[in-house]
């Protein structure tokens, strides 16, 4: 018996101490345990302390050492699902503060301790489901939220098709491979509500786990039958007089196809097309030059001149990796990232933690409930642009400014045996104003080695030989990587898409995509986007979450129609407009809207056109279910009007 002890004894150790008891509320049905002496104090960026003394800590392990063992010998949770009450109070526990009632039912439902929300179908009358199956619904791309697509329809029971580029799922997953590639959002809320990882191997895992999960996913739910690989999307035309999309496919060998489906999502993503640098000379380097998404792994840097053009998050991520290989790197930068302090973002999770994860229940959405309400508002409140304030452009209100303060901190005392590199190093942009990066030390790290260089002379050319600068200094190097980011605000660029009346969609947007919830689209009937304008997050929550409501949405949607017998649904104009207006109004507060910073958040004509500036309990709200007042239902054929 002494072996289970101990190993138990570990796991308590690793153990967030306020999930495990309200965890153990379940097991024990006992509510005693939430003592107010064990109620949480949390202190930002303070992951490990939860401000309860060592000798209550003592404690709490103890009882939850004889808990736990009574458990696994009578494995029955005794109150698998408290009254409301009870939970309430749970939740209170965990958060270390009571939560303001008005979040009380997005938290419920975000929890879901009974293992069901609003986020699942509910196509259960058997008329309904006789109509879903008259539905044909093709998505593109499979991906993150492609899949998720996919297995949502699939409870629905409407009939859908994925198509995707690519020869394996995954999205950015499968095709970002550059070294150092990995999540920057916790990975035990990276990952779909409803299907946890217990074995997550790192907080923020690498780029194959991330696929490796995806992957699984797909064969769990048998999605891959659904899926047709290697194949792009040429255009979509819609057909007025049958109410259908006509999808012109290309696949691999060639060979073109037109398929219809009464619906389209696009599941594309925004961080999948690399931006090249407008430079003069761009593409007459002589050497090997690649974007770091389509990374040369035939390349061999060991013992190379390397040159990276952009300090981004993927250069964050990437050259701490070949800092050590290559001979001399030499990183170019125009404006530096912010780097917010997280200590713990290449740790591994302890074998303890994953083992309480997996066998003590109800312990991983307790887990998951903390990180995703300590990230619900995230740094928000210290984004938030002050419409007084008269401080300087690096801020934009007091509360910004003090996060300035920690966080050029935390940079500056990095680089204290390196004063060389501090003007460098500090951005002089607010904090938020543009995507702010995950640091433990090991950029600067990788910027003070003797065999790197950091470059902040406004690059002039591009040459067969390097990098020329525009103080003349020609960089000769052996190899050329582009750190360039993304064309994120360039949505569905390489989709050709007509709607009514023959309609170009990129036309209509004359370079300034919007949407209705970011989903929806007037003139274009049918066709829904996952991660559209105005759906990205800067500082709070994960990403999976908007997916996850933005499915619901559809999905909804597709039940709306299936209930109603329409053929079409559009949102109505002055929705459409009343909303983007809504939007830009609220952009321009935060730090991302700042006139002072240009960042990818940003179109080319200055409008941020990425970001969602409201709570993520807004969208959560907004997305349960269409509104049918918010939209034009076509119920005839055109034709007959």
């Amino acid at each position: 018996m002494a072996e289970p002890r101990t190993q138990l004894d570990e796991a308590l150790q690793t153990a967030h101490l306020p999930a495990l008891v309200a965890a153990l509320v379940h097991v024990t049905g006992d509510a005693g345990w939430l003592k107010p002496e064990w109620t949480p104090t949390y202190t930002p960026l303070a992951r490990n302390d939860p401000g309860i003394s060592s000798e209550e800590q003592a404690k709490i392990r103890d009882a939850a050492r004889a808990a736990i063992e009574a458990y696994l010998a009578d494995p029955t949770p005794k109150l698998p699902n408290p009254d409301l009450a009870t939970l309430r109070r749970m939740m209170d526990f965990v958060a270390g503060a009571p939560i303001p009632e008005g979040y009380a039912d997005f938290l419920i439902d975000e929890l879901a301790i009974s293992g069901k929300s609003t986020k699942d179908p509910q196509f259960d009358q058997p008329k309904l489901r006789e109509s879903a199956r008259s539905l044909k619904v093709l998505v593109i791309g499979a991906g993150m939220s492609g899949l998720l697509t996919g297995i949502r329809l699939s409870q629905a029971g409407v009939p859908f098709e994925i198509v995707d580029k690519n020869p394996d799922v995954g999205g950015t997953w499968f095709e970002n491979t550059y070294p150092g590639c990995r999540v920057d959002n916790s990975n035990h809320m990276y990952s779909y509500s409803f299907e946890p990882n217990h074995a997550w191997p790192q907080h923020f895992s690498p780029q194959p786990e991330l696929l490796k999960y995806f992957q699984g996913v797909a064969e769990k739910y048998g999605l891959r039958k659904h899926i047709r690989f290697e194949t792009w999307v040429e255009s979509l035309a819609w057909d007025e007089g049958r109410a259908v999309w006509r999808v012109e496919l290309k696949g691999v060998d060639g060979r073109r196809e037109t398929v219809e489906a009464t619906a389209v999502i696009t599941a594309v993503g925004q961080l999948n097309r690399p931006r090249y640098p407008h430079i003069e000379g761009f593409g007459t380097f002589a050497g090997p030059a690649f974007h770091s998404a389509e990374w040369r792994h035939d390349v061999d840097l060991a013992g190379k001149r390397v040159a990276v053009i952009g300090t981004g998050a993927s250069a964050y991520q990437f050259v701490p990796e070949i800092a050590p290989k290559v001979a001399h790197l030499k990183v170019f930068q125009r404006t530096p990232p912010w780097g917010l302090p997280v200590p713990h973002y290449h740790e591994d999770v302890p074998e303890g933690f994953k083992w309480l994860l997996e066998h003590v229940p109800y312990y991983d959405k307790w887990y998951r409930f903390w990180l995703f309400w300590m990230t619900t508002e995230g740094f928000l409140p210290m984004v938030k642009s002050d419409p007084d304030w008269q401080g300087p452009t690096t801020a934009v209100g007091e509360a910004n400014a003090q996060l300035r303060e920690m966080a050029a901190a935390a940079l500056a005392a990095q680089v204290a045996d390196r004063p060389d590199l501090l003007p460098h190093v500090v951005p002089q942009y607010p904090v938020g104003g543009k995507r702010a990066v995950l640091d433990n030390g090991v950029w600067l790290a990788a910027l003070k080695r003797p065999n790197v260089q950091l470059v902040t002379e406004r690059i002039e050319r591009i040459t067969p030989k390097g990098v020329v600068t525009a103080d003349g200094t020609e960089h000769q190097v052996d190899v050329l990587i582009y750190g360039t980011g993304f064309t994120a605000s360039n949505f569905l660029s390489t989709l050709k898409v007509k709607g009514r009346g023959g309609r170009d969609l990129h036309e209509s947007w004359a370079g300034d995509a919007r949407a209705y919830l970011g989903i929806t689209h007037p003139g274009f009937p049918n066709l829904f986007t996952i991660y559209g304008p105005n759906t990205n997050i800067v500082v709070n929550g994960s990403i999976i979450f908007f997916s996850e409501c933005a499915v619901r949405y559809i999905v909804g949607s597709l039940k709306l129609l299936a209930e109603t017998g329409a053929r079409a649904m559009e949102p109505k104009r002055e929705v459409y407009d009343d909303f983007n207006r809504r939007v830009d109004e609220a952009n321009q507060g935060w730090a991302w809207g700042s006139p002072h910073v240009s960042s990818w958040y940003k179109n080319e004509l200055g409008r941020v056109s990425q970001n969602w500036p409201f709570g993520l309990i807004d969208y959560w709200r907004a997305t349960l279910a269409p509104n049918p007042d918010d939209f034009v239902l076509q119920r005839e054929p055109e034709h007959a009007a």
